[in-house]
């Protein structure tokens, strides 16, 4: 597998070309768990919004509010309800919207209640969305009001209840609350015995692009301009085709959850290929190559189904301060390109094929470059 910091030998982030291949990145601990820590600004449409439609406002709403509680619009949410003030701002102790998701599930007032004996109860996640939420000042747009939603298990190609369904149970999986605490990690796909790893990249700051007076430099490397990165994981090789077509041929993968229940299901599949879409150059191992950034992009949504944890593409300025790794040079090894056969295969060293590395093959520069 062509590793990100070992076998890359210029750094591409900058360059306009999208992978053929796919990496992964993920936020999920350091967004999502974020959203968590008092010390993490709420936003009450990104954050509290959702967790207030999905879980609170089929009971409270204007045509017949339970328990008088009407949650569809600021006004009559900060009214409160027949039990009085709901809402405390800056206080989520004396705020039944927050105290009564702590409550025992069998107790008559907890919220959510249970429904046909199945517990409702917020996730961590979403209790301490809420709880955090209200400690800062219980801030709520003015004009913004809630309609219901529901989350159902998907079970046909309805793309938004997907979706819904994926982001709940990515939440429900929770991660480490500061970026601190971020650490390698294995990820095994359920149902199968193949596992990619995830290495956590700090935050900072770095200049994306290259000089103009660079060798080789291509127009669209610049103008230089500083980026500020957060704490984020990137995969720590390429997608290799035994992830991808376990997406490509769901089949293969062992019953993981009863027929109908599992919202990965509910994700669109690529179409079967003509064709061997590695072209000669391996399967077992190697990356996945040659396949549309939307199909890279919908793999990561599966993938975020099968994991409860979410997946998506590393952005452009991502891969860049990666790649780079701290430096500054034209390559990770520093500026000289005679050693370039000390660090990677490429054109001139390989006759433009893959060669063999002890008993793994590494692709050629040329792959490498189309690559970034």
């Amino acid at each position: 597998m062509t590793k990100l910091f070992l076998n890359s030998p210029r750094r591409e982030g900058s360059r306009a070309h999208r992978p053929a291949a796919i990496l992964l990145a993920t936020v999920f601990a350091a967004a999502l768990a974020g959203q968590a820590r008092g010390d993490t600004t709420v936003d009450f449409v990104k954050d509290v919004q959702p967790v207030l439609e999905f879980n609170c406002v089929h009971c409270h709403h204007a045509e017949k509010p339970k328990g008088k509680f009407n949650l569809a619009d600021k006004a009559a949410a900060f009214k409160g309800g027949k039990g009085g003030i709901d809402i405390v701002a800056g206080d989520p102790a004396k705020s039944p919207l927050y105290t009564r998701t702590q409550l025992a599930k069998d107790d008559d007032d907890k919220m959510p209640p249970m429904e046909d004996k199945k517990d409702m109860s917020l996730s961590k996640a979403d209790a301490d969305i809420l709880k955090n939420w209200i400690a800062q000042g219980a801030k709520w747009p003015d004009g913004v009001t809630l309609q219901a939603r529901k989350i159902v298990v998907a079970d046909t190609n309805d793309d938004k209840t997907a979706i819904s369904t994926i982001y709940k149970k990515i939440v429900a999986a929770g991660g480490p609350s500061a970026a601190t605490d971020m650490k390698p990690y294995n990820e095994g796909i359920p149902g199968s015995k193949v596992t990619f790893d995830m290495l956590p990249i700090p935050a900072g700051s770095f200049t994306m692009g290259s000089p103009a007076t660079e060798a080789g430099r291509a127009a669209d490397e610049g103008p230089q301009h500083k980026v500020t990165v957060s704490a984020f994981w990137m995969e720590k090789c390429e997608v290799t085709w035994n992830e991808f077509e376990l997406f490509m041929y769901p089949d293969s993968l062992k019953a993981t959850a009863p027929a109908g229940t599992d919202v990965a299901d509910a994700v669109t599949h690529p179409t079967k290929p003509y064709v061997e879409m590695s072209f000669g150059m391996g399967k077992d191992g190697f990356p996945a190559i040659s396949m549309t950034q939307h199909a890279a992009n919908t793999y990561c949504k599966w993938l975020s189904a099968k994991t409860g944890h979410f997946y998506r593409l590393p952005t452009e300025a991502e891969w860049e301060y990666a790649c780079r790794a701290g430096t500054t040079t034209a390559y990770s090894f520093g500026d000289d390109a005679s050693k370039l056969s000390d660090y990677a295969w490429y054109a001139a060293n390989s006759s433009g094929k893959y060669q063999l590395v002890g008993t793994k093959k590494t692709e050629s520069l040329g792959a490498l470059r189309h690559a970034r």
